[in-house]
């Protein structure tokens, strides 16, 4: 009995271990940043460990930084590059398949992938060779609402159009006129079901999480990119270090004048 707890604990213990988050740490000339990796995004995951391992980005700079947006480095066409040049190329061979995932959010701190637009890359492909960390800003949740109605408003006009044909409206009319009121409301009711029905199962709704507004009016963020870009980490330490390299005087490339390198460390 005593052995078979044992093996139970050991088997428990290990597969405790693996399920653990990956740690690493981004070294700047600003200081250090502690990010957490996420493990329900393991492609990303794992190719970063991989490429921070191999010492890809070791020496690269962040290249790219707006204000109340996001800081991206990474890029290997950064390291070594002179001044006023023009940096930040992706790598093709470096593509990772897209983890975009309703739960993860880009508030301050998040760690995303970027990516090629839409019109050449169909299928959102991640660009691993570089990454932005965002930095954003602090919203009300008033403008959390004017960002969700400017979305939906257009989804859901739309939808309506659809449904409220010319005919329809002309035989509700009808309905109306003839004081057929049981008729005019059944029908009435019956598109209104439909209309919410393709509204609410449409997948460019925009809803914030009440997590989601937690983040977004306390911490910051941008959530315009929301659902658009793989997030795989989040900064657990260091997130003043954000602030510093967002503050940089930049030339007209918002590459900032003083380079700011990069070593990435596994921490465990």
């Amino acid at each position: 009995m005593k052995r078979f707890l044992f093996l139970l604990i050991f088997i428990t213990s290990g597969t405790m271990l693996q399920a653990q988050s990956r740690i690493v740490r981004i070294s700047t000339n600003l200081g250090d940043m502690t990010f957490r990796l996420y493990d329900d995004t393991p492609k990303h995951r794992d190719a970063f460990i991989q490429l921070a391992r191999e010492g890809y980005y070791d020496q690269t700079l962040f290249y790219r930084v707006l204000p109340k947006f996001l800081i991206q480095g990474g890029s290997r066409s950064s390291r070594n590059a002179p001044p006023g040049k023009r940096i930040g190329y992706g790598d093709p061979d470096k593509t990772v398949d897209d983890e975009i995932l309703p739960n993860h959010c880009h508030k301050k701190g998040a760690l995303c992938a970027p990516r090629q637009p839409d019109e050449v890359n169909p299928f959102k492909q991640s660009d691993i060779s570089q990454f932005f960390i965002i930095k954003g800003q602090v919203f009300t949740s008033g403008q959390l609402d004017t960002l969700e109605m400017a979305v939906n408003r257009p989804i859901r006009n739309k939808i309506m159009a659809e449904h409220m044909t010319p005919e329809v409206r002309e035989k509700l009319k009808q309905l109306k006129e003839k004081k057929r009121v049981d008729e005019f409301r059944e029908m009435a009711d019956r598109i209104k079901k439909a209309i919410d029905a393709e509204y609410n199962l449409n997948p460019n709704v925009l809803k914030f999480s009440d997590e989601q507004r937690q983040a977004y009016t306390t911490t910051g963020g941008y959530p315009d990119l929301d659902g658009k870009y793989t997030i795989f980490g989040e900064c657990i330490d260091g997130m003043e270090v954000i602030d510093k390299i967002a503050a940089l005087k930049t030339d007209a490339n918002d590459r900032p004048l003083m380079d700011v390198k990069i070593t990435v460390t596994i921490v465990k």
